[in-house]
């Protein structure tokens, strides 16, 4: 009496993997890790990569895929986003980013994250399949007149497509998100020299004023981890009385060394701040969004600290900057020997992530490490290079079919995959053109 209800599992089952299961056939195949091979297939089974080579048999009940002519990249990845946490900026109530307080490691992005925002379909369209999630940081929480955070929230890194976002998740806590101290008047101003505060009658914050105010700020968060500190050893000794505290929880992955900081520091003098503090405190980094590098490239090449650049389409931020000086960051970068990646740092542009990649081969960087810092580098950075970032046996099948260079604009993407389910390229920016193309 059992038998037809077997084999309706059975057959559900069958068509579950045939949704995530496709062979890719004659194509180029970019591997990223390795070099380019013309002409052979990929084999996708259950949303990972079963096979790569020349001649591969069509398995029973797999899709075909023909690629011919057409080359096969890696999904890439945007190493600095608020997707899914924020819709639209001016309006509050489409903003989850962040919550008050001053150190909040427990909150998670991802349990924020909503599936159905409308950047999703755009930024999978431009072969993007992954991307880091961040909490609000920096004075005023970001938006919205919110007090300054020092910790932030935890980081997620998820997939661009997912019916919820557990489904979207691969990584609900890739990194504890830190906004460093800065030494600095707020909203911008730099300090005033002693001399000239006397004759403006004291107004404006010298340099003293601001150096005191930086370091008290910057013991303040060592006292925090100081805390969480000494939270980990009573825990660990069972000590009677303990009340659980999910602040000091969520940094015990931290102390442990098994989850970095992802620590925004601008200068170099605070990334050498920023390496120092992490020493102190024996955990690690990853310097986000930089504007310059200068004499601490030397410093996070020796102590093997990963940077996360952000936009190379920018002006520069001060007046008498170089213009290129964006534009020439991941090539110093790349000099050095610092290993990094591209970030976005917000929703409007992660779609161009490719062409800020390009725009750095333009001025210096070799293409195949603009590549690998969309692709490779990131998994590697954010913990996940055994399952992303390149094409390999074994891994999940995030990839695209393109016409050609991903990081050339008038290259066109065919085909994506995420974990092997090829996703629609639509989206309300592509609804709308059809809709006008075709009215009557």
């Amino acid at each position: 009496m059992r038998l037809p209800g077997i084999l309706m599992v059975c057959a559900l089952a069958a068509g579950a993997a045939t949704n995530n299961s496709v062979l890719i056939r004659g194509a180029d195949v970019y591997p990223v890790t390795s070099a380019p091979v013309k002409g052979v297939s990929i084999l996708v089974l259950d949303g990972k990569i079963a096979e790569i080579g020349a001649k591969i048999a069509l398995p029973k009940g797999v899709r075909l895929v023909d690629a011919r002519g057409l080359r096969v990249y890696p999904g890439m990845i945007d190493s600095a986003t608020q997707l899914g946490l924020s819709e639209i900026p001016a309006i509050r109530e489409t903003v989850d980013t962040g919550d008050l307080g001053e150190f909040m490691p427990q909150l998670r992005a991802l349990s924020s994250v909503n599936p159905d925002s409308e950047h999703f379909p755009v930024v999978r369209i431009a072969g993007i399949t992954s991307v880091i999630t961040l909490p609000a940081g920096g004075e005023g929480g970001g938006r919205f007149g919110a007090p300054r955070q020092y910790i932030s929230g935890q980081a997620a890194l998820i997939h661009t497509y997912g019916w919820t976002w557990e489904d979207m998740a691969i990584s609900g806590s890739a990194a504890v998100y830190v906004q460093f101290p800065t030494l600095g008047a707020r909203g911008g101003r730099g300090p005033l020299p002693e001399s000239i505060a006397e004759l403006a009658g004291g107004t404006g914050a010298t340099f003293t004023q601001m150096l005191r105010t930086y370091q008290q700020e910057v013991a303040k968060l060592a006292e925090f981890f100081d805390e969480a500190r000494r939270y980990q050893k009573a825990k660990a000794a069972n000590a009677p009385g303990l009340v659980r505290d999910l602040k000091y929880e969520a940094m015990l992955p931290v102390l442990d060394g098994k989850l970095p900081l992802a620590v925004a520091a601008a200068t170099p003098r605070l990334i050498h701040d920023a390496i120092q503090f992490a020493d102190k405190q024996h955990v690690k980094i990853v310097i986000m969004q930089p504007r310059e590098l200068g004499s601490a490239a030397a410093e996070l090449k020796a102590k093997n600290v990963p940077v996360v650049l952000g936009m190379v389409l920018a002006l520069p931020h001060q007046q008498d900057d170089p213009y290129d000086q964006a534009f020439t960051l991941p090539d110093e970068a790349y000099k050095a020997g610092v290993k990094f990646a591209f970030g976005t740092f917000d929703n409007e542009f992660v779609r161009n992530l490719p062409y800020q990649a390009a725009t750095a081969v333009a001025f210096g960087l070799p293409q195949d490490e603009a590549l690998k810092a969309v692709t490779i580098n990131p998994a590697q950075i954010w913990g996940v290079g055994d399952q992303l970032g390149s094409l390999e046996k074994g891994k999940s099948a995030d990839l695209m079919v393109t016409t050609g260079d991903p990081l050339e604009i008038q290259t066109q993407v065919k085909h994506v995959l995420i974990r092997g389910q090829e996703i629609e390229l639509t989206s309300k920016q592509t609804r709308l053109y059809e809709r006008y193309l075709n009215r009557q």
